[in-house]
């Protein structure tokens, strides 16, 4: 996704930019640690100092979060632009639409991939086995 955000962009879709963007940022949210109570500095002394002294860890994602965040995105696009009924809304409710198809052809895409990769594997285990 991150990759196709890019062309979305020199493509002029503000759907697919629109989208990409929301599901990225929840993407990158997900992938944050809890906060826990870190005792607050007291001086300037006791700061972080350096390079990357400030990071925190990020999460892994599974595939399944992944896709598991992906699908609300979609769903929640879709669910809006449901209650989006009156004429002088029907211009955002059909961006929302297409917003949600953006990302519902993503999952169909990583769908694809995973369905096709495991049929490879099968394939080779076939053909070892021979």
């Amino acid at each position: 996704m991150r990759d196709a955000l890019p062309e979305a962009m020199r493509a002029r879709d503000k759907a697919a930019v629109s989208a990409l963007r929301g599901a990225l940022a929840a993407l990158d949210n997900a992938e944050a640690v809890p906060v826990e109570a870190v005792p607050r500095a007291g001086a300037l002394e006791a700061s972080p100092v350096g390079a990357g002294a400030t990071e925190a860890a990020r999460r892994e994602l599974g595939e399944h979060e992944v896709v598991g965040i992906v699908r609300a995105e979609a769903s929640e696009r879709l669910e809006v632009a449901a209650q989006l009924t009156a004429p002088a809304h029907a211009a955002r409710a059909e961006r929302l639409r297409a917003e949600a198809a953006v990302l519902l052809r993503f999952l169909d895409d990583a769908e694809n991939t995973t369905e096709n990769s495991a049929e490879d594997e099968d394939t080779a285990e076939v053909v070892a086995d021979a």
